[in-house]
């Protein structure tokens, strides 16, 4: 893995080392033995995985492991673009981007620090980003991991440009799941939702859950900032916690469309589910000097665990 160094304290560890292409990696570990993995291309989550060593997010095995390609699987940061809404690429260009290790952040509230082990990194716009999306802005990201295992995200966007500017966002979260064919989604139900199989065509949610047997690519908006998702063959439930991101973007692209995908397995939609927490309907508007927070939780717990997170 190439030269590594590591902060220790008593309860936990952040270790720096270089991954395949010499590009900086950072890993979180917690003591009960739940870890994640953070690239600074694209600043991605790579790899989460729990105290038995399982991991918990999808990377595909066909995933081009090449800047600047971003890596299909783990989390990626959607920005200033979700999908195809603008001229920018289809999901804007911090994922393509390296990012830099943060090591004087602004502060965050203490209970962002508090028992847990975390890493900042920081994003800039280059000289070409500023040609395509002609704004000054920060981007800073903290992912970190509580003693529990839980792994959080805390995006902040700051406009340090003249004018105000507008962008799309999105945390593009592959679950990694056992079989997508027994997988429901709770917490989304009534909802009305975006088809993007049908030019973004607004429907309503009818089902009491969300459950899979076909090709799926909706927006689920105004949704709660709480929802689980049952894998019933792991017997392991996600819950996804978002805070200021007004969305919920589903996917999955079943069976013709991986086949069509040249960093996806034929048959790896099985074993892959997409919910991310996003602004996608409506743009996020930053005036000169303002900031913009949003964050992303994920637990895995049995699924016959019932806690105040989820009303289970």
């Amino acid at each position: 893995m190439g030269h590594s160094s590591a902060i220790w304290d008593q309860r936990a560890a952040v270790e720096v080392s270089k991954d395949w292409n010499g590009i900086d990696q950072v890993t979180l570990r917690v003591p009960r033995g739940t870890s994640a993995r953070v690239s600074l291309h694209g600043g991605q989550v790579s790899s989460w995985r729990n105290d038995r060593g399982e991991e918990l997010l999808f990377t595909s095995s066909k995933a081009i492991l090449k800047p600047p390609k971003a890596i299909r699987g783990g989390i990626t940061i959607c920005f200033p673009q979700f999908g195809n809404c603008g001229s920018l690429e289809q999901q804007g260009f911090a994922r393509n981007k390296i990012w830099t290790i943060d090591n004087d952040p602004p502060p965050l509230p203490p209970n962002d620090n508090n028992g847990k082990v975390f890493v900042d990194l920081l994003l800039k716009p280059s000289e070409d980003d500023l040609k395509f999306w002609p704004h000054c802005f920060e981007f800073r990201l903290r992912v970190s991991l509580t003693l529990d295992g839980d792994l959080s995200m805390i995006s902040r966007v700051r406009n340090i440009d003249s004018k105000p500017f507008s962008f799309f966002f999105g945390y593009h979260t592959h679950l990694s799941v056992s079989d997508i064919s027994e997988i429901r989604i709770e917490g989304l139900e009534t909802l009305d939702y975006l088809d993007n199989l049908c030019q973004r065509e607004r429907f309503t949610e009818q089902g009491d859950a969300i459950t899979f047997e076909s090709e799926v690519d909706r927006v689920y908006l105004d949704a709660p900032n709480l929802i689980a998702v049952l894998d019933h063959e792991k017997k392991r439930t996600f819950v996804i916690r978002k805070e200021g991101l007004p969305d919920f973007a589903v996917w999955n692209p079943w069976e013709k469309k991986s086949k069509s995908m040249l960093d996806f397995g034929d048959e790896e939609y099985k074993q892959m589910l997409c919910v991310d927490g996003a602004a996608i309907e409506k743009p996020i508007t930053l005036k000169s000097g303002e900031e913009w927070t949003g964050r992303l939780e994920v637990s895995a717990v049995p699924s016959s665990y019932c806690s105040e997170r989820f009303d289970c």
